[in-house]
């Protein structure tokens, strides 16, 4: 590959899109339907399409437009679940993690350093408690193989220690800290582009703004979102990875939607952060309030898990009772709280819970936080096979299952899946990609292809330009994102190929550059 081209055959494009729809619909019969491209559409997609099967993957919207741009960008190794008791999906969470830090996306998911401050609100039962647990972490971590120089050991840290990692931690009563480790991603929704390409790249069809309308075992009717025309695409295997709209295509899914809220604050309000922050919750013995710095001007603070009724939005809102919890939690650490004014942005994510309670109703409101994370694949009498719960960490298993089912059901030989192996779109080794000539925060989110993002700019000076003043993305990241990564307008840009509309004052500053970039490459297609 040339450094200033993409990884081949892994670009989307609107001009793709377009003959790759006409392909899809034309009344041939593909292999495998994918429904949903969130983190596990997309690895579905990938997963049968690098089995040599003919695939067509699908979404009514974008890339990781549903759950899987909403999470704490964390690649969990699974530690609360041994608290639960649920040591297979530990285990499972742990591998998972090993794979994408040393395999699969070196580039995009690197261990986070975590301080839980030893404030008087911690006692010493809870801090020997919370230090046991992180022990038992790094015990998950030995047992995945993943090797000690990807994700260190735990230690405790005196009060010196962490206020140097989090300055702005009240030293009033401080004793120490205990430092942990886990997984983060770059960012979540680039992940979800990262694994459409690189199934693109085997020879999927990824088709954003296709809807089904109606799922069959033996395919689906569809529409076009962008025309209106209607269609079918034919298919020997059906997967429905529609997240929590599961049960809108599939008979006898319920699901049962978990909240996930996150806020959103400006850096400065809390000072350089070498590490994140794990603040108890207070009545709780395994459950935290997340401090992520992002290394974009912003840190996230969340999440709640809280059950919803109802409907389900294509966005959820971000109710106040989450926004002031939240607060509450920070501000029980903090030596100055932060005031409801200075949440510049928040946003929430609905897990896809499998709701296994044989008398659950829609009234229902028992704990979303006790629901098992174990993932579930059901085939249903006509063939569709939904894959539904787990989490962004699992997302690989969930789709090998996924397909395993799904081919078996329909009698669809194939060997087994190689994608614990199969290094994303940008992916490379370590060493490979700190010697790239390329600004490292380029590196972080497009790997291998950050030197040819960079080259854009250095063709056209005006592609250096930031979007908006003080946020560090580019109108070259905009341009790469038109040309290969399947964006069409200036949601896909803003909301999710990079994350400047999680702040709703700079998406409208924004937008101007957005429309800009597709005006320009508007006037390009063919």
């Amino acid at each position: 590959m040339s450094h200033t081209e993409a990884a081949p055959g892994s670009s989307l494009s609107a001009h793709r899109r377009r003959r790759e729809l006409t392909e899809a619909a034309d009344g041939r019969t593909v292999d495998v339907l994918v429904v949903g491209l969130g983190a596990t559409g997309a690895g579905a997609a990938l997963d049968a399409a690098a089995r040599g099967l003919d695939v067509v993957a699908v979404d009514a919207h974008d890339l990781a437009f549903g759950t899987s741009r909403w999470s704490s960008k964390l690649i969990h190794g699974g530690l609360r679940y041994l608290a639960s008791a649920q040591f297979d999906v530990a285990h499972e969470s742990a591998v998972e993690r090993g794979v994408l830090m040393t395999r699969t996306a070196p580039h995009l998911v690197a261990a986070q350093p975590f301080v839980l401050p030893l404030t008087p609100l911690v006692s010493r039962a809870q801090a020997s408690l919370a230090w046991a647990g992180f022990r038992a972490g790094d015990m998950l971590r030995l047992a995945a193989r993943t090797p000690r120089q990807v994700l260190p050991a735990p230690r405790r840290l005196s009060a010196t220690e962490a206020r140097h990692l989090a300055p702005s931690v009240r030293a009033a009563g401080l004793r120490g800290g205990l430092l942990s480790w886990d997984g983060k991603v770059t960012d979540d929704a680039r992940l979800v582009t990262a694994v459409a390409r690189t199934a693109a790249a085997r020879g999927a069809r990824v088709l954003t703004r296709v809807r089904a309308l109606e799922l069959t075992g033996t395919g689906a009717r569809i529409r076009d979102e962008l025309t209106g025309e209607e269609g079918e695409i034919r298919a020997r295997a059906v997967i429905n990875a529609t997240g929590v709209w599961a049960g809108t295509l599939a008979d006898g899914i319920r699901i049962r939607p978990s909240r996930g809220t996150h806020l959103v604050l400006r850096s400065e309000r809390l000072g350089t952060l070498p590490a994140g922050l794990h603040i108890p919750i207070p009545g709780e013995t395994n459950r935290f309030v997340l401090v992520l710095p992002q290394g974009d001007g912003r840190v996230y603070v969340g999440l709640t898990d809280e059950p919803v009724d109802g409907g389900i939005p294509d966005v959820p809102e971000v109710p106040e009772t989450d926004i002031g919890f939240l607060l509450d939690v920070l501000g029980s650490v903090l030596d100055a709280p932060v005031a409801r004014d200075e949440v510049v942005g928040a946003f929430a994510g609905l897990r896809p819970l499998l709701d296994t309670s044989p008398d659950a109703g829609p009234g229902d409101r028992a704990r979303t936080s006790d629901v098992s994370r174990r993932h579930a694949v059901l085939t249903s009498p006509d063939g569709v096979t939904t894959v539904v719960g787990g989490k962004l960490t699992t997302y690989r298993r969930m789709a090998q299952d996924a397909v395993d089912a799904a081919t078996a059901a329909r009698g669809l030989r194939t060997g087994p899946s190689p994608t614990a192996t199969l290094p994303l779109t940008g992916a490379a080794a370590p060493e490979r990609l700190r010697a790239l000539p390329a600004p490292r925060r380029l590196i972080r989110r497009y790997g291998t292809e950050a030197v040819a993002v960079h080259a854009l700019a250095a063709h056209d000076p005006a592609l250096a330009e930031p979007v908006l003043p003080g946020h560090p993305v580019t109108r070259a990241e905009l341009l790469w994102a038109v040309r290969h990564e399947g964006a069409l307008d200036e949601s896909d840009l803003l909301d999710r190929r990079t994350r400047i509309g999680l702040v709703p004052e700079d998406r409208a500053e924004a937008l101007t550059a957005a429309r800009d970039v597709l005006d320009s490459t508007a006037a390009v297609r063919p």
